[in-house]
């Protein structure tokens, strides 16, 4: 199946799509930290920059989101 964008607007909308702070990973947030779990985001001192880390735990959560 053909694209049916030009390269300039497939390219803009993939522009669009932010790595940082989707639904899906808030959602994921909001019941960590209601639950009293304390974490630090997008840490890039570990491999594949998870997007939660719980240093306490020794725990790491990657949120695939849909795309």
């Amino acid at each position: 199946m053909a694209d049916i964008h030009s390269p300039q607007r497939r390219h803009a909308n993939m522009a669009a799509i932010h790595v940082k702070d989707t639904k899906p990973e808030m959602v994921v947030r909001r019941l960590l930290w209601g639950h009293g779990f304390r974490y630090r985001l997008n840490y890039p001192r570990l491999s594949g920059n998870p997007d939660i880390v719980m240093r306490k735990y020794w725990t790491c959560i990657f949120v695939n989101g849909c795309f």
